[in-house]
């Protein structure tokens, strides 16, 4: 009898483990799987890294004015940032841990760069930021994480962009991979050309001996391979297809008009590529003056009310942003980072001794390079506009007196030269580029004064997030009082200004 109950004991529970098996079976979700392949994360953490930013820093940046109403960027009243980066960041954070239990490590190391990457541009928004305390709230329960000091944060994030240089060394491959169809050599030359994007934007600290802002980047630029051309840019090309398409693509452009002080600059230089970046003005066209005449373009103070910038267009006078910013999908790739802009920097660096031994023949190739290479991209992706930027068109141009280097003098002169040039290149491209080598150098000088707010002052950073006020108040308040004396304010100073 006993027998015969462990029987049916044994039939029963084998029953009901074959039943809860079934069932874990049936109740596990195909669409939620708790794995998925890097190369999935890859490619929408690379297009969200390297996709256009939309029009507010040109704005900011004395390219373009808005004629439909107050622009918060253009009259410099903005307040609060967002932290929507670390919505990116989360998903890094899981293409490395799907890395490491794969056994797929240079997902990892690209990683590694997508971090520094949205890390520098928050750090450098704002001032201090979660940095290690940050991403920790499914791994650790850090719910509420403390402020890193930016002076921590960007020599870290330095690290994290060598450590992703050193452990590509080792990789011929990347599957998924959106920008560079793969070569990890490619991904290395971007790498440490942002590298020295970061270091020189830390030119105001290069006398802080533990830094060695200098060092670091003769180290870099000695012994590690750079971009090497415009083949080499990082940077998204768009396909005419549903979500691939060019970021301004169909944007509401009607409003939208030139900055005279932008419109001058490149007047003063007779710059072909104003040709490029817009439109003539009504009142050229009505004057039958054919493209290439600079007396056929023009822009609207952007210290005026949007009131006044409207009479302006009404009038006739100003310029719109050349239609193929938004008529065409897939119209010119955008850069997170371009060859041009690393011959700047080398430019930069020359000029200010940290490499080629100061030597200004050197700073002058590397300058005209970069003007080189601007013109010859434009040629290539504006075509109907190729005929004005050909060699001819460069030497001219490279001989202009307020674009030939020699013209240069001073030091501060060289600055101001190949600052300009940077920020001529950056037209639609690279965020808010422009925006902070302005605040770095002061070049080219913005307009301030008649409508615009903050007492007159170009802001140099953001207010942190009301979210934090509301979530994590004790370490955004530390934050502020040790940065700003407890006010969180968009003139405030952060370390990497003082």
């Amino acid at each position: 009898m006993k027998f015969i109950q462990k029987s049916i004991l044994f039939f029963l529970l084998a029953a009901t483990l074959f039943s809860c098996e079934k069932l874990q079976d049936i109740n596990v979700n195909p669409n939620n799987a708790p794995e998925t392949h890097p190369k999935l994360l890859l490619k929408d953490i690379a297009w969200n890294a390297f996709n256009g930013q939309g029009t507010s820093s040109m704005f900011a940046s004395r390219v373009m004015v808005n004629s439909d109403g107050a622009s918060n960027e253009q009259y410099y009243t903005w307040n609060r940032g967002d932290f929507d980066r670390y919505n990116q960041l989360r998903d890094i954070t899981k293409m490395i841990e799907e890395a490491d239990k794969q056994g797929t490590p240079e997902y990892a190391y690209l990683a590694h760069f997508f971090r520094a990457y949205q890390f520098y541009e928050l750090t450098r928004r704002f001032g201090d930021i979660p940095y290690s305390d940050a991403l920790k709230g499914e791994s650790d329960a850090v719910y509420t994480p403390q402020y890193d000091a930016q002076s921590a944060i960007i020599p870290a994030l330095l690290d994290e962009l060598k450590a992703a240089n050193e452990g590509l060394k080792s990789v011929t491959y990347i599957d998924g991979d959106i920008i560079y169809g793969g070569d990890p050599m490619k991904w290395r030359k971007l790498i440490n050309s942002f590298r020295l994007r970061i270091l020189m934007n830390l030119s105001n600290k290069a006398g802080d001996a533990t830094l060695d802002v200098a060092g670091r980047f003769r180290t870099i630029y000695q012994n590690e391979p750079l971009m090497e051309s415009l083949d080499d840019a990082g940077q998204l090309v768009y396909l005419d297809q549903e979500g691939s398409r060019y970021f301004e693509f169909l944007g509401k452009f009607g409003s939208v008009g030139m900055d005279s002080t932008f419109v001058k600059m490149l007047k003063d230089r007779q710059d072909p590529r104003l040709f490029v970046f817009c439109q003539q003005s009504p009142n050229g066209v009505s004057a039958n003056l054919p493209v290439n005449d600079f007396d056929a373009y023009g822009g609207a103070d952007p210290t005026l009310t949007f009131g006044a910038i409207s009479d302006e267009r009404n009038k006739g006078y100003v310029s719109m942003v050349n239609p193929r910013y938004f008529d065409n999908p897939i119209n010119e790739p955008h850069k997170l980072m371009g060859y041009e802009e690393l011959q700047f920097i080398l430019a930069e660096a020359t000029v200010r001794g940290w490499i080629e031994g100061g030597d200004l023949a050197k700073a002058k190739e590397f300058y005209d390079e970069g003007i080189k290479a601007s013109f010859q991209f434009y040629r290539k992706y504006a075509t109907d506009y190729a005929q004005y930027l050909g060699d001819d068109a460069i030497a001219a141009y490279l001989n202009e007196p307020m674009v030939n280097f020699d013209n240069a003098t001073t030091f501060d002169d060289r600055i101001k030269y190949i600052i300009t040039q940077k920020y001529i290149q950056f037209y639609f491209q690279t965020g808010w580029e422009q925006f902070f080598n302005h605040r770095r150098t002061g070049y080219p000088e913005f307009l301030t004064g008649g409508a615009v707010g903050n007492n007159g002052k170009v802001p140099v950073r953001w207010m942190y997030p009301e979210s934090e006020y509301n979530t994590n108040a004790n370490n955004v308040q530390a934050a502020v009082g040790r940065q700003f004396n407890g006010d969180d304010n968009i003139n405030g100073q952060m370390w990497l200004l003082k």
